[in-house]
């Protein structure tokens, strides 16, 4: 296939974050041997690869991306023979295999970061990381006033003296990509997992790699120098070159979070990463002219490199949308401030939902679904303190509520927790209401979530491509005409409006010759 015809460039790739999808073995905790029970559920969905988060021997102080070995499997997940078989039976139901790479950080556990230690100041050990000698007369003080993305500082002292750099948590220190050790040994990782059949990679943290040599300060809310820097591009087309050169298309999926659209495509350039999520549509509030602005942005920015749009409502990250979207107040997401406080209708939340799973599953491109999305699932924002486990929560003394109520895990079957997601206790609790939203309890509703999102992927396959022509129904319409023979409207009026004329394919909620509010139709023309 060529670049214009590749299987990524329209995929449904589903998210699975391990330690929250199944329980195989009844230790609480999500495995492989769990996925692998669960393959036919991801198979019956329709979609077309899975997106691992990190498989990594991890001490588990970001959920798993703090790696201590990049060619291993957790053992609380399993072994390397379990992935490679899970590898293999998920190509046998013709779905694909994307796995998360960390090039950003390691764990303070991995191998190289305990040898920088024991080096001391220096050391070519220490020219692996971001070693500095601290400010003041005795070095008491950070190396520059960085702040960390989970809160504090970026930098924290060892015994000897010196500082260590860490973008996240202080025990993720960041890796300096100047050092061309780290370039070979990360073009080695990618061979290696390549060599096992996975299909892909999704870059954790693809903007952040190069760092300014100066470390110079920076105003508040500045994260140029570490963040977006020119030398990226040269890494992702050396990456780029090793992913052409195994059979079968294997992609790179960037994870970058900037400000600028037009800087981000840079980076989907034919010769470096084949896509990236498109944050920019998860933000957004629930209003017509924005997500209007946005999806044309996105499709003009993709279109000026030839790349395809990435399009996605949740992840392990972010507030899910159900809850984002049933607000009393701000709609959209923010890392900055949660609104975990604002009053939250579930059921306005979930009617949005299911219109924005239709809008998603409409537009050209590909997208991704975050696991529990297809079931409708919501934040869960009463854990109890002592059982949260995000690093987020204990950096920030509990001022961000951190990423744990996205994370709990999903239910399968039955009346009461765990609802069939292992024999055990779950590791986070689950909400009792959730024993209406188990994946049995929806595969026997033709009107739930679940069946929502089968009909919408098995639909899509067949959708026309070419391009968005927008149609005016209204300010607060969304509506579009692709090709000749579809039309999507959805109604983020207050009233219903006028069913634009066609043949019914699919509707997120009852329509009739009116088109309700909050509700998303597909028509074929």
């Amino acid at each position: 296939m060529t670049d214009k015809t590749g299987w990524w460039r329209s995929a449904a790739i589903y998210q699975v974050y391990i330690r929250s999808f199944a329980d195989g073995n009844g230790d609480g905790v999500g495995d492989l041997a769990g996925v692998r029970a669960r393959l036919d559920h991801l198979a019956d969905l329709g979609i077309d690869a899975i997106w691992f988060t990190p498989w990594y021997p991890s001490p588990m102080d970001d959920g798993g991306y703090d790696v201590a070995d990049f060619r291993d499997i957790e053992p609380l997940f399993g072994t390397l023979a379990e992935a490679e078989d899970l590898i293999a039976e998920a190509h046998a139901r013709g779905i694909r295999v994307i796995i998360d790479i960390v090039p950003n950080h390691c764990s303070d556990e991995h191998r190289w970061f305990q040898a920088a230690l024991e080096a001391g100041p220096g050391s070519p050990e220490r020219q692996r990381f971001w070693f500095r000698p601290g400010r003041g007369p005795d070095g008491s003080e950070p190396p520059n006033n960085w702040k960390s993305r989970f809160g504090g500082s970026a930098w924290t002292r060892v015994a000897d003296g010196e500082w260590y750099l860490h973008l996240y948590s202080s025990r993720q220190p960041d890796f300096n990509w100047d050092n061309p050790e780290i370039r070979t040994e990360f073009e080695d990782v990618l061979r290696f997992w390549f060599d096992r059949g996975v299909d892909g990679f999704r870059i954790d943290v693809a903007d952040g790699l190069v760092k300014d040599p100066r470390l110079p300060d920076v105003d508040e809310g500045d994260e140029t120098p570490f963040s977006d820097m020119e030398g990226l591009h040269e890494i992702y087309r050396s990456w780029r070159k090793i992913a052409d050169s195994y059979a079968g298309e294997r992609v790179l999926v960037g994870e970058m979070w900037l400000p600028d659209m037009s800087r981000a495509a840079r980076y989907l350039r034919r010769d470096e990463l084949h896509s990236a999520f498109n944050f920019d549509f998860l933000v957004c509030p629930w209003e017509a002219p924005r997500f209007r602005d946005v999806i044309s942005r996105t499709l003009r920015a993709h279109d000026e490199v030839g790349a395809p749009a990435a399009w996605v409502l949740s992840n392990h990250d972010v507030t899910r949308h159900v809850t984002r979207y049933g607000r009393q107040g701000d709609t959209g997401f923010s890392f900055a401030n949660r609104l975990h406080e604002l009053p939250v209708d579930l059921s306005l939340g979930t009617q949005r939902a299911r219109a924005a799973a239709l809008l998603t599953l409409a537009l050209p491109g590909g997208l991704y679904v975050y696991q529990g999305e297809e079931l409708g699932l919501w934040e869960v924002l009463d854990i109890a303190d002592d059982l949260r486990q995000d690093p987020v929560w204990a950096r920030t003394n509990g001022a961000d509520p951190g990423r744990d109520g996205c994370r709990v895990p999903i239910p399968w079957s039955g009346d009461e927790p765990p609802f069939g997601f292992g024999s055990g206790d779950a590791w986070l609790p689950q909400p009792e209401e959730w024993k209406a939203y188990t994946a049995s309890a929806e595969a026997a509703d033709p009107e739930s979530m679940l069946s929502l999102y089968r009909d919408g992927l098995r639909l899509r396959r067949d959708l026309p491509t070419g391009e968005l022509e927008w149609l005016s129904l209204g300010d607060d319409v969304l509506a579009f005409r692709i090709g000749t023979g579809f039309t999507f409207a959805l109604n983020f009026s207050a009233a219903p409006v006028p069913l634009p004329s066609g043949e019914v394919l699919l509707a997120s909620g009852p329509v009739d010759a009116q088109l309700p509010t909050d509700t998303a139709v597909w028509l074929r023309s």
